[in-house]
């Protein structure tokens, strides 16, 4: 195991080396190197991820014994979901590229569309494969599925690389404006060096089926970067439960589920933030569609996150000591997936801390007296603090046993329901017996017969209401058992989760659906350039999107063994 693990990961590592090196060398020698060359690359690592998947699903996974175990904790619902949705996204991204290149097919080269083509296959393909096989522990060739599982990681991490590295439809819409602006101050137009003099013939005709094309493009841009990153953190899990044999101990016997009773103010807070975030979204897309936003705009939108930053934050701690006041045990079980969560979890705030740690230099180094430079100075430091105890919150409520107050009702009810069951076919098990005397019977008492019929159907009815009875009051004790066993310190964490899993909703729909003052309040735009400033956002933006939909799973996770 060791050894297969060791050979598919120096493959992985050999793969990935080889397309960064292809990647740095078209940023810096952008004429040896092309953008065509790169696509060709990506373009064979993807038909042989696809001819490997095609395999394991027509063959590895059809033979017998093949999958014996199935990890419960891998592939959960809401990340499968995940992968369907910045799947279809990333489809749709690659539509708007092929009719963006087919429009401007007179200078534009045909891998522009052969690319874009083979990448849709690829999606779709991967997307299947791991809605229905992320829970595999394949238990036959062991080292062939960890390399076919490591060549797909590697190309998905290429594709993210590439996509926060290449800006060639933002350089080509800047290249144009920069152009537009240059005649009406009667200048002569000048060449972008990245576009090698194609700027002035290759330009999106001003037609409105161009102009969504490139604009969808840009709005779905980030899309296909956290479809990468989701995809490789369900890969890896794959990979890590290649031959592994899951024990019954760890099979959770009584698998929690998600109610809703017992806590009020975390939704109601959390509904609060979200409805505010949602009209703060909509007021900052209408100024940003029409023109550049204006300078209130900004101030409002960085306004709102630092009101909501510090309740979360502080939040978080009252979570954390709660966790520390428990007498819940922590889970030592071996689990690959709640090690990646808490992986992934650090990771994925690097890229936004990353963000904030680049704005404070550029804002200290400036006018940090300045109303906008103080407010996004402010926003920078609290989502750091944020991110930090969020973290904590949900590694420690993610080692720790479930609760097993609700649990322990089960057996006892369901030997009360079993002893009333087993009553009752004690009383049906009599009816044969009346029967067999009532087929002894003379025929001049065929009446008292009748009469005694009657009266056992009605006792049997009688049965039926008094079953229901006991089902109602069982149900209903279940219930009141169940609510009565939240303590302050269960009903506080569910609260608490709820309220920053709301919060952590609107937070991910508002980078997700283009609002982009990182990129757009132009201050760490002139201060590090366009180029550098772009490749930041590309690397720290995908990585906060995805912080913000993994950490609602985690909280989720949190929230239902509270």
């Amino acid at each position: 195991q060791k050894a297969g693990q060791l050979f598919s990961g120096l493959l992985a590592m050999n793969v990935v080396f080889l397309g960064s090196a292809f990647i740095s060398s078209m940023i810096f020698n952008h004429v040896a190197i092309t953008l065509a060359d790169v696509w060709i690359l990506l373009s064979i690592l993807k038909v042989l991820s696809l001819c490997w998947i095609t395999y394991y699903l027509l063959g590895t996974s059809r033979q017998p014994h093949a999958v014996l175990y199935r990890d419960p904790h891998a592939g959960p619902i809401w990340i499968r979901g995940s992968v369907l949705l910045f799947g279809s996204f990333s489809i749709l991204l690659n539509v708007f590229q092929i009719g963006y290149s087919a429009i401007l097919i007179h200078c534009k080269s045909r891998v522009e569309i052969v690319f874009p083509s083979i990448e849709i296959i690829f999606i779709c393909t991967q997307a299947f494969f791991l809605c229905h096989h992320s829970k595999d522990c394949i238990q036959v060739q062991h080292n062939f599925t960890r390399c076919g599982l490591m060549l797909n990681i590697a190309t998905n991490l290429l594709l993210w690389l590439l996509a926060v590295t290449n800006d060639t439809i933002h350089m080509e819409i800047e290249s144009q404006l920069r152009e537009v602006e240059q005649r009406f101050a009667g200048k002569a137009p000048f060449p972008h060096p990245y576009l090698c003099n194609e700027t002035t013939s290759c330009t999106c005709p001003n037609t409105t089926i161009c102009k969504v094309f490139q604009k969808g493009y840009i709005l779905l841009y980030p899309f296909n970067t956290e479809y990468c990153l989701i995809c490789c953190s369900m890969l890896y899990v794959m990979w890590k439960n290649v031959g592994r044999r899951i024990s019954h101990h760890h099979v959770p016997r009584v698998k929690p589920r998600f109610k809703l009773h017992g806590v009020v103010f975390g939704p109601l807070l959390g509904a609060i933030a979200v409805i505010i975030g949602i009209c703060v979204f909509m007021l900052y897309q209408i100024q940003a569609t029409g023109s550049a936003p204006s300078r209130e705009v900004f101030v409002m939108f960085y306004s709102y996150y630092i009101v909501l930053l510090p309740l979360m934050s502080v939040a978080a701690v009252v979570g954390t000591i709660i966790h520390a006041l428990e007498k819940r045990e922590l889970d030592t079980l071996k689990n690959p997936t709640r090690s990646l969560d808490a992986i992934l979890l650090m990771g994925a705030a690097l890229g936004q801390m990353a963000m904030c740690y680049f704005s404070i230099v550029a804002i200290v180094a400036t006018d940090p007296r300045d109303l906008l430079n103080s407010l996004i100075l402010s926003y920078a430091v609290l989502l750091i603090f944020q991110n930090i105890t969020q973290n904590v919150f949900i590694i420690d409520g993610l080692h720790r046993q479930p609760f097993v107050a609700v649990a322990e009702v089960g057996p006892t009810d369901q030997a009360g329901q079993h002893a009333v069951t087993s009553e009752l076919p004690g009383e049906k098990e009599s009816t044969p017996n009346i029967k067999q005397e009532h087929t002894q019977i003379p025929p001049d008492k065929e009446e008292e017969r009748k009469e005694e019929q009657n009266h056992e159907a009605y006792d049997q009815r009688r049965m039926s209401v008094l079953e229901l009875g006991l089902e109602i009051r069982k149900v209903s004790r279940s219930y009141m058992h169940s609510y009565s066993h939240l303590n302050w310190k269960r009903r506080a964490l569910k609260e608490i989760s709820f309220f920053l899993v709301l919060c952590n909703i609107i937070l991910w729909i508002m980078p997700t659906f283009g609002a982009h003052p990182v990129f757009e309040n132009g201050l760490e735009k002139s201060f590090y350039g366009y180029s550098t400033w772009f490749a930041i956002v590309n690397f720290g933006l995908p990585l906060s999107v995805f912080y913000r939909m993994h950490s609602v799973g985690g909280l989720l996770e949190v929230y239902i063994t509270a």
